[in-house]
Formats: structure tokens, C-alpha cells, sequence
């Protein structure tokens, strides 16, 4: 097997071979653009991986993970149309360096050409994969659907913001790694269990991003530490205090997202001491823990070899890495 690292060059290769601007170019440049903006490629990763783990050259699978990453990067072009982002990745928006409509159309286009990549595998492989892709694909905009749903409602549950972090991340990253069994043709039982390891693994990695939000270092994380504080998102940490914070704990809560000030940091401090004080911090780091476990059981489960469970237990530990 390869290196992660090894796996993500020869993608690139691919991608950078199947992906070009042609006319009409506002149509095809916008695509090249957002697949050109980086990122860790860990969907289609985990495809040539798991391609390779059950047996199979992980060469018969790069068109499958450029699928799952062309899927990704069309969902990140309409994510940002709707959340009015001016920017990606550190660079302009294709709705803000072209226009709403180019981006619209263009991330139509991108979904087509996912599914058209399809077409390289015959027969069983060509259906499996095209269901996989059409139940993981509805999911995603029903997660997005949910997430958009949630900024107005006021008695969301635990359950259903934890099935639409599994709708809009997890599934995709369990569909990328299934998609490895199917094209090696692993059975049914693998197939599941490989699935399920990469669902609870996303969850995990989800809830973990909630935590870092509020208690992760600046420096580390990569993105604005209470973003999500700032936007009054309903996330675990919030919900776990409206379910066993105080009275007053919840009051102030519920005071301090009805307010939009100029200079959140008091904001941002008050409400991660509601956070603290209700429990609420503590809940979430066990239910990272408990997802986490899930993930290594399942992987446990494989009927792969030892050394190939070990490249997932080193991917999965690499990507639950951040301090928690």
C-alpha cells in the first residue's frame, strides 16, 4: 500500500489530467477553478485506499474518487451561493469571481460530470456504485436542507442535529470508502463495515470540529475560533445545555443568541462558560470518544489483514488528531 501522501499525488495527477476548461469557458472555468483550490483530498483518498485494501489495484478507482471530489467541490460552490461566503480555501467564491447564475449553472454542470464518471465501470460495479452515489448525493442535500431548516427553529434535538451532521459529512466519507469495496468487489458484510466505519468516524470528526469552534487554538485551527458562536448555530454544544444546564444557565443562553453585537469576544467568553459550567464541554468530548470507539470497532470487525487495519487506525487517529 501507499502513503496518504503517495495517494493524494497520483489523484491530483488524474484529476489534473480529466479536468480542463473548454468552451463554453464560463461554464468549464469556474469547475477547474474550485477543483484547483487544494484541500486535503480525503474523500477520493479513501477510495484509492480502500480500493487497495480489499485487493484491488487502486488504479481502477480514480475515476470513482474523482467522482466523490468533483460531488464534494459542486456541493462546497452551491454551500457558498447559499451561506453568501465571500471566500473559499482563502481565495474568491465562483459566485463572487464570476457571478451567482455562472455558479449555479456551473456546479449544475459539475454534478452531471460526477455522475458521468460512472460510466468507466461496467455492469454490477457501474450500478452499485451509481446507487451508492445517488442515496449518499440526496442525503447530502437533505443534511443541507436540515441545517438550513435548524437556523429557525427554536426546539431542535440532539438526534436531529446528529442525523444532519451524518447527512451533510459522514456520508460522504463512508460512501467514498464503500466505493473501494464495491470496485474490489469485497461482499456485502465488508462493504457495510467498511461503510460504517467511515460514518462514525465523520460524526466523530464533526462533533469534534463543534468542540474545536469554541476550545480550539486559533493557531491551530485553521478557522475562526467561534464562528459558530458568532452565527447563533445550534450545535451539540448548545443543545446539551438546553437539555441539562440550569435554568439560568439556559436563560442566559438563549439571552446571549438573541444578540448580534459589533464586538462578539464577550459574547464568544460568556457563552463558552455556559458551556463549561452546564456540562456541556464534558458531554461532547464523550460523545467524540463514543463515535470514535464505534469507528475502531467496526474497523475491527474487517476481515482484512492486521497492517491493512493498521493504515485505517493510523487514518483515522490522523484525522481525530486535533486536540480534544
Amino acid at each position: 500500500m501507499l502513503s496518504i501522501e503517495e495517494y493524494r499525488s497520483a489523484f491530483i495527477a488524474h484529476l489534473e489530467s480529466r479536468i480542463k476548461t473548454k468552451e463554453p469557458k464560463n461554464l468549464y472555468a469556474p469547475m477547474t477553478y474550485i477543483l484547483g483550490l487544494g484541500g486535503k483530498r480525503l474523500r477520493p483518498v479513501l477510495t484509492l485506499m480502500s480500493t487497495d485494501i480489499f485487493g484491488n489495484d487502486y488504479k481502477e478507482a480514480m475515476d470513482a474518487a474523482l467522482a466523490v471530489e468533483v460531488f464534494h467541490n459542486f456541493s462546497l460552490v452551491h454551500d457558498d451561493i447559499m451561506d453568501s461566503a465571500p471566500l473559499r480555501r482563502g481565495k474568491v467564491t465562483v459566485h463572487e469571481k464570476w457571478d451567482v447564475n455562472t455558479g449555479i449553472l456551473s456546479g449544475d454542470a459539475m454534478l452531471i460530470y460526477a455522475y458521468r464518471l460512472f460510466e468507466s465501470y461496467k455492469g454490477d460495479t457501474f450500478r452499485e456504485l451509481a446507487q451508492l452515489f445517488s442515496k449518499t448525493a440526496l442525503q447530502v442535500c437533505e443534511g443541507q436542507q436540515y441545517d438550513i431548516d435548524f437556523e429557525t427553529r427554536d426546539d431542535v434535538t440532539k438526534p436531529e442535529y446528529l442525523k444532519m451532521i451524518e447527512y451533510k459529512t459522514a456520508v460522504l466519507v463512508a460512501a467514498a470508502l464503500q466505493m473501494g469495496g464495491i470496485i474490489a468487489g469485497a461482499c456485502e458484510q465488508e462493504q457495510h463495515n467498511i461503510y460504517e466505519f467511515g460514518r462514525n468516524l465523520g460524526i466523530a470528526f464533526q462533533l469534534q470540529d463543534d468542540y474545536l469552534d469554541a476550545f480550539g487554538e486559533p493557531e491551530t485551527f485553521g478557522k475562526q475560533v467561534g464562528g459558530d458562536i458568532i452565527a447563533n448555530k445550534k450545535t451539540f454544544l448548545y443543545l446539551n445545555v438546553l437539555e441539562v444546564g440550569s435554568a439560568r444557565q439556559k436563560k442566559e443562553l438563549l439571552d446571549m443568541y438573541s444578540i448580534h453585537p459589533e464586538d462578539p469576544s464577550a459574547k464568544i467568553e460568556t457563552i463558552k462558560e455556559i458551556f463549561l459550567e452546564s456540562g456541556s464541554e464534558e458531554l461532547i468530548k464523550k460523545a467524540i470518544l463514543a463515535y470514535s470507539h464505534n469507528a475502531f470497532a467496526v474497523l475491527d470487525a474487517l476481515d482484512i489483514s492486521k497492517d491493512k487495519k493498521e493504515v485505517l487506525r493510523n487514518f483515522g487517529e490522523g484525522l481525530m488528531g486535533r486536540e480534544v
